[in-house]
Parts: C-alpha cells; sequence; structure tokens
C-alpha cells in the first residue's frame, strides 16, 4: 500500500462517522422512550387527575341591576328597562393552609408517576361583607342579588375524595362548580341569609382531601396568605411566583411555609376581574391597559406558587445526559488504542477499532434498557462492568497481551466512573469534564514527548513497501 497512513486514517474516519451515526440512534431510542414516559403520565392524569390548584375560599354574590331609560319613537314616549348582570368577589382578610401530602404513586406498564393524596385544613376570614352589597350605578336603578356562595377554585375536580365546608358552626352543603368565569372546576357552597352576620367578621373553614399528580399549586388571593405542606417526599422543587419563606428538606421529606400579603401580588385584583389562573412556568405579558388600583402592574392572570414532586433520578435523563458523552468516550477509548499501537509498534485493524466502539455504543443502550427495570446505578455498575469486561477480554488479544489488556480495562473502568460522577455531579459536570480532558492530555503529552514522529512515520512506510509488518500481535 502506498500510503498506509492515509488509508488508515480514511477507514478510521468511516468507522467514527458510523459510530456517530449508531450513537445517534441510541439517543433516539431514548428519546422515545421519553415520549412514552410523559404519554404513561398523561394518561394517569387523564384516569385520576391533573396537576392540582387550590385557590380560594371566596365570597361570590351573583346581581342584577335593571333601570328604566326612556326613548321617543315620533310621539310616543316608552319606558324600557335596561339590565346589567354582575358578580361581587370578596377575598378573605386572612388566609390559613396547613397542608400534607402523601405519596401515592401510579403504573403504567414500566413507567411510575408521582401521584399524591392531600389532606387541608383552611380557615378563611372576613373582616366584613362591605364586599358583598351591591349599589345601583344608573339613576332610578334597582339590584336584586341571589345569597352569597363560598367558592373554591382547584385544578381537577376529579381529584376531590371528601370536602367539609363550616361556617360559624354549621356545615353547608357542598355543590360542584366554582362559579369562576375563568377556571370553573372546584366546588361552592350558599351560605344562608341567617348565618350572614350584620357586621363584624365571618369565618370559614374548610376540610379537604384531594388527589393529585406531579405537581400542587397556591393562589395567595387573600390580604395575608399563609400556607403551610408536609410531605414525606424527599425531592421537591419548588417554583411558581414565589418561593417559600422557610423549608426544610431531608431524606425523611420536607416542610415548607409561605407567607405574602396582597401587597407582593396581583392575584387578588386578578381574580376579582374574573382572570384564569396563571400557567405553571409561564410569565404572563402584562398589559398596559389594566393597571390594579395598588399600583401593581397586571399580569392578566392569577399568580400562584406550586411544589413539584419531581423524581431526580429519571433514567431516561441521566441515559440521555450519559449518551452526550458518547463521541468523547469513543474519542479517548480511540485515542488510547492509538497510542498502545504507536508506542508498542502494533498494527490494529480498522474492523477492530470498529467493534471496540460497538461495545462502547451498547453500553448506552443496555444502560436505557437495564435502567428501565433495575435502579440506575445498579443499571449503570451492570452495563459498565459488562462492557469493561468485555473489552479487557478483546483488548488482551489485540493488544499483544494480558497486561496490556488489564491495563485497557482499567483505563475504562476510570472512564465509566468519571461519567458516573459527571452524572451525579451536575452543578459541578463541566469543572470535573474540563479537568479530566486536561488530565489525559498532560498523560498523552508526557507519554509521548520524547517520541519520533518522523521516524515513526517512516518506520510504518518502510515496513509497508516492503510488505513486512511493523509488528506482530499476540495471538489468542
Amino acid at each position: 500500500m502506498r500510503f498506509p497512513l492515509l488509508s488508515k486514517s480514511v477507514a478510521l474516519g468511516a468507522v467514527v462517522a458510523g459510530l456517530l451515526v449508531a450513537l445517534g440512534s441510541v439517543r433516539g431510542v431514548v428519546e422515545e422512550r421519553q415520549e412514552r414516559r410523559d404519554e404513561a403520565e398523561q394518561n394517569v392524569a387523564d384516569s385520576l387527575a391533573a396537576s392540582q390548584v387550590l385557590m380560594g375560599p371566596v365570597l361570590v354574590r351573583r346581581c342584577t341591576e335593571t333601570w328604566p331609560i326612556e326613548q321617543r319613537e315620533g310621539t310616543v314616549l316608552k319606558v324600557l328597562t335596561e339590565r346589567r348582570d354582575f358578580r361581587l368577589v370578596q377575598a378573605p382578610q386572612t388566609l390559613q393552609i396547613d397542608s400534607g401530602a402523601r405519596m401515592a404513586p401510579r403504573y403504567r406498564g414500566l413507567f411510575k408517576v408521582n401521584g399524591y393524596e392531600m389532606t387541608a385544613k383552611v380557615d378563611a376570614q372576613w373582616a366584613d361583607l362591605k364586599g358583598l352589597q351591591a349599589v345601583p350605578e344608573h339613576p332610578g336603578g334597582q339590584v336584586s342579588c341571589d345569597v352569597p356562595v363560598v367558592s373554591m377554585v382547584l385544578g381537577d375536580a376529579r381529584g376531590i375524595r371528601t370536602v367539609r365546608v363550616n361556617m360559624q358552626g354549621q356545615t353547608l352543603a357542598v355543590n360542584p362548580g366554582s362559579g369562576h368565569p375563568a377556571q370553573r372546576k372546584g366546588f361552592h357552597a350558599q351560605v344562608p341569609e341567617a348565618l350572614l352576620p350584620a357586621q363584624g367578621p365571618l369565618r370559614v373553614s374548610l376540610a379537604l382531601e384531594l388527589a393529585g399528580t406531579q405537581s400542587l399549586a397556591f393562589a395567595p388571593v387573600a390580604d395575608s396568605t399563609e400556607v403551610m405542606l408536609k410531605s414525606e417526599w424527599p425531592h421537591p422543587s419548588f417554583g411558581g411566583r414565589f418561593l417559600p419563606a422557610e423549608r426544610e428538606v431531608s431524606s425523611q421529606g420536607f416542610q415548607a411555609s409561605w407567607r405574602m400579603t396582597s401587597l407582593a401580588t396581583t392575584a387578588q385584583q386578578e381574580l376579582i376581574k374574573g382572570a384564569p389562573l396563571c400557567p405553571v412556568g409561564v410569565v404572563m405579558p402584562s398589559r398596559d391597559d389594566d393597571v390594579p388600583a395598588a399600583g401593581q402592574p397586571s399580569t392578566g392572570c392569577i399568580e400562584t406558587f406550586n411544589v413539584s414532586f419531581m423524581d431526580p433520578v429519571n433514567p431516561y435523563v441521566l441515559s440521555d445526559r450519559a449518551s452526550k458523552y458518547g463521541v468523547l468516550f469513543i474519542a479517548l477509548t480511540f485515542l488510547g488504542v492509538i497510542l498502545v499501537e504507536v508506542l508498542n509498534r502494533l498494527r490494529v485493524h480498522p474492523i477492530q477499532y470498529l467493534l471496540v466502539g460497538s461495545a462502547l455504543i451498547v453500553f448506552f443502550l443496555l444502560l436505557v434498557s437495564l435502567s428501565e427495570h433495575l435502579p440506575f446505578a445498579v443499571a449503570y455498575t451492570a452495563a459498565s462492568s459488562a462492557c469493561t469486561g468485555l473489552l479487557m477480554f478483546y483488548g488482551s488479544h489485540v493488544l499483544g497481551g494480558w497486561r496490556r489488556g488489564l491495563v485497557f480495562g482499567a483505563a475504562l473502568a476510570l472512564l465509566y466512573g468519571t461519567l458516573y460522577l459527571l452524572l451525579q455531579m451536575e452543578q459541578t459536570s463541566l469543572v470535573l469534564g474540563s479537568v479530566m480532558l486536561f488530565t489525559v492530555l498532560a498523560a498523552i503529552m508526557v507519554v509521548t514527548r520524547r517520541l519520533d514522529w518522523y521516524a515513526l512515520i517512516e518506520g510504518v512506510r518502510g515496513a509497508a513497501d516492503t510488505g513486512r509488518p511493523v509488528s506482530t500481535t499476540a495471538q489468542p
């Protein structure tokens, strides 16, 4: 062969290109399994209950105003009656929610969905009922109103297990539907006129059992809102528009509390306007033509804060992150084989490179398949041990001895161990990866510092011209 180095470089380039295509296929498998997991979560949410949101309780009263207007038709003067329907909404002065969430996971095939069962004691208090007093807006107008109702908005009413509404020591009958124009899911209870105080405070207490999946949110619609949440789930993710004022997270669970006033949020103003709840994770744009009286810019929706019951050991996320290092794995492994080949005057065929690279690709496929049935750490250990053992056995024959094979296997084990650390240390993965690459580069430079590359290349060309091999590998 006239240009052996060029021919081998082209062959190795083709091998690497084929391995990158295979690695892309493995990542496609990971994405497909992740999509199926998302479908399983949606299926459970459709069958059980979706993420829950609690807003309220608030007092709502439907009213109608009628007023006369005069209309002249020729010489005839007619008196017509105009009408408008409106809602009076009064948020509580203080709102206290003491809640707990017990995890109740559900399964769809291989996929686990984090469901929960929440119990909450809600205590709301109004200083007075001036917000429910309707005043005519037109001359000669007369206003008639229905009895007030206690309204509670939920994210998914299918999750309701039990509800008890108590006012002034009396239990109220609960009816479906919140009565909110934009958030109809929930329940309401009519308030008898006899229970409405002529003046002074009004107190409503609720006992609620609710099921949901994935996350739980609250809307701070009161003048002063306090929420306490406890759960045995050790991996909460707090989000929404407000973070907890206090929180304690341990391996036994978490406890969090939120405290805020209406000065810090536009939730109460948006509630009175009949705005919908803000989508979780989406910041609604402000509207210049709609500014609340308190001077806060309007968001066009009711703000919430939430906690997500996330699973930090998501095998598909970790497998996808691992596969992103596949190119680095292949490059470092091939670089190690090339160094052994050069320093020991061996000849490793491109097909042998292809087999070594294929074993590296199979590792990622083993990882995602085993992690569906085993804990991720166990699946990673099994997949990496199998591939390391296989490559150590194969390398001992390709590289010319068991000692070189053992060194090759130890280097692969170090690579797999480093990759596992990269997956676990998400916040420091960049610095760890940078240090690892620097270490590898420094080691290569130290090992090859005395190597005469010109003499080596000339020796390879001379061996190719005479038809004799540079060296022979050990036979199995």
